[in-house]
């Protein structure tokens, strides 16, 4: 094991460069898959590596509910302890999986509070809620439907209207919020992700502003009716519903969209500074992965030999 069973808490630092780099030249379908599987397996190698701390550095302390035979003397020399080190990761991990647990909480108690908001209306693709307040967004579950206000409708001509579901049809076609959920609790898991999640959030947004750009055939439009919509959605929508309308940095969205369209080239070259990112990023998750693996699998097989029958 060594220190390399610390190797996963580290890897997480380089995830800022790799984020921006990754949503400023790839294409934002690329990116969102590439950074959300990233975030997913840096947390979850943390996590189980904070679980092998917390084995390793509590297997001497008094009172601990793990046979007796893990605190032999060869035990301790085939296994690093710390029991500093292990106390930490108790606290650590604790803090993650309530953390980890609250976001999942959350996400399902907002699914649910929205879809009774919806149960008077009738079923269909499209929710139009009589409301002044001017706000849209995609609700997941089942079929999805797109959710969007009578004061949004007012505020948007006819073109801007189709550009809208068009870019809210897109966020259920690709189920972006198993994306977005998926970063949130690598964001929880290790607070060095974070920028994964923002960089997801925002990939996420222009994934489905290209798509939309794409089915109406106009970016000016979809640009258009991006910043009229952002302008007149001021504070809403409510709190409740606001896990559903990640609307990322406007500006940014509308000024690649009035800008060409992507390339579609998904894994781009090694020579080119975006290429050193992305295969640097893949080749430290895999790295970090392999690191956590062959710990767990280390440890497995010491407190096994060590373990009475």
């Amino acid at each position: 094991m060594g220190v390399f069973v610390l190797l996963p808490l580290v890897l997480p630092c380089t995830a800022w460069p790799v984020a921006r780099l990754a949503e400023q030249h790839l294409h934002p379908r690329a990116a969102t898959w590439l950074l959300t599987g990233v975030a997913g397996v840096l947390a979850v190698c943390s996590t189980l590596c904070l679980a092998l701390l917390m084995v390793v550095g509590t297997a001497q302390l008094p009172g601990n509910p793990l046979p007796d035979g893990w605190s032999d003397p060869e035990v301790r020399a085939a296994v690093p302890y710390d029991e500093v080190a292990g106390r930490a990761a108790i606290v650590a991990l604790v803090a993650v999986v309530a953390a980890c647990a609250r976001t999942v909480w959350r996400h399902a108690r907002v699914r649910r509070l929205a879809g009774r908001a919806l149960a008077g209306i009738a079923p269909g693709p499209v929710a139009v809620v009589r409301d002044g307040a001017p706000y849209a967004y995609a609700l997941p579950g089942g079929p999805g439907r797109v959710v969007v206000t009578t004061g949004m409708l007012a505020e948007l001509d006819p073109a801007e209207r189709r550009a809208l579901f068009a870019h809210e049809r897109a966020h259920l076609a690709a189920r972006h919020h198993r994306f977005l959920l998926a970063a949130q609790l690598a964001a929880r898991a290790h607070p060095f992700l974070r920028p994964l999640r923002t960089a997801v959030f925002y990939a996420a947004e222009r994934w489905a502003d290209e798509d939309a750009a794409a089915a109406v055939g106009d970016r000016r439009t979809v640009a258009r009716a991006i910043g009229r919509a952002a302008l007149v959605s001021r504070g809403a929508p409510p709190a409740v519903l606001a896990h559903f309308a990640v609307a990322g940095p406007v500006p940014r969205r509308v000024a690649a969209l009035l800008g060409p369209a992507p390339a579609p080239r998904v894994w781009p070259s090694v020579f080119t500074t975006v290429g050193l990112a992305v295969w640097g990023a893949a080749a430290g998750t895999t790295v970090s992965a392999l690191s956590s693996a062959n710990s767990a699998v280390t440890l497995f097989f010491i407190l096994k030999a060590a373990t009475p029958l």
